[in-house]
């Protein structure tokens, strides 16, 4: 998660995690830390990130989801991708353990996509017993070891031994005792609104805009369309669709007044196929075409 870490006396307890990648000498693509010196006693909100990590969970917390949730309260190996939000709640003093980052350009994409628990919708956490256990922090404390060497070929021995994480998973059940949130609307709510403000500013008119539409936000969260308009309605009083239109009628306003892009980079920009389509809608929502706007901030 991209949120402060916290630690008891420790000078990289206002580290956030998403500067972690590049502060090792191995590469931008990976890193692997020790949970005790970046603890995250609790995140609650989902931030931008783009990497994948698994972790080596060892103290009692619950995982939160968007509608459900789960106790660790025995070691844990956990999987998360760029793509699916999560908060972490410690409930015990003592958390350690071990956690790498990495960049989907670090394993092959082809690779990464036949990874189930890194799927959307998939199941992230396994339960460990004491010799799972040793087995998997000997390959973390490997990878601690590797890299800050100056082996060659270092960038392939992490790669193996990420496969070889993930291929330990694959031996093992994953945990399903999820439990339901009694506020699950308001977390869905919550979610929904960080997912969408994520894409947000755009920055460049090669800008690929993923999340468009109720159903894409519902997938991105494992729960069904229905679940995630009613819980938003309920929470906010205005549709999933009316929050996604007026959050890109903001962007399209902020661009067509800051930019020199034109009328057809901002449309594709902002995830319409076609120019005539971002201009139906934006007339729609404004009463205006954007052309018509930028002319008017110059007026």
């Amino acid at each position: 998660m991209g949120t402060a870490v916290i630690s008891r006396n420790n000078p990289k307890a206002n580290t956030s995690i998403t500067d972690l990648l590049g502060n090792k000498q191995a590469t931008s693509l990976f890193n692997v830390y020790r949970r005790e010196d970046y603890l995250c006693r609790s995140h609650s909100t989902y931030s931008r990130r783009d990497y994948y990590k698994i972790s080596l969970i060892i103290g009692n917390g619950i995982l939160y989801y968007a509608e459900k949730g789960i106790e660790i309260n025995k070691p844990a190996l956990l999987f998360s991708n760029p793509n699916v939000p999560y908060s972490w709640e410690a409930s015990s003093e003592e958390q350690s353990g071990y956690f790498c980052l990495f960049k989907e350009d670090f394993i092959r994409h082809e690779e990464l996509a036949q990874v189930p628990m890194f799927k959307i919708g998939g199941k992230p956490i396994f339960f460990i017993d004491e010799l799972q256990q040793k087995f998997i922090t000997s390959l973390f404390e490997k990878m601690l070891a590797e890299i800050e060497g100056d082996y060659a070929f270092k960038h392939d021995l992490l790669r193996n031994y990420v496969h070889l994480l993930i291929h330990e998973a694959m031996k093992l059940h994953p945990a399903d005792n999820y439990f339901k949130h009694s506020n699950a609307a308001e977390r869905i709510t919550s979610l929904f609104i960080e997912l969408l403000e994520r894409q947000f500013p755009i920055d460049s008119p090669v800008h690929h805009f993923k999340l468009k539409t109720a159903n894409d936000f519902a997938t991105r969260l494992s729960v069904h369309v229905n679940h995630l308009n009613r819980a938003v309605k309920e929470v906010t009083g205005k549709t999933t669709t009316a929050h996604i239109s007026e959050r890109i009628i903001t962007e399209a306003k902020a661009l067509l007044r800051h930019t020199d892009w034109n009328i057809a980079e901002i449309a594709y920009s902002l995830g319409f196929d076609y120019p005539a389509y971002f201009n139906n809608f934006f007339k729609k929502q404004t009463n205006t075409n954007p052309k018509a706007y930028r002319q008017s901030l110059i007026d």
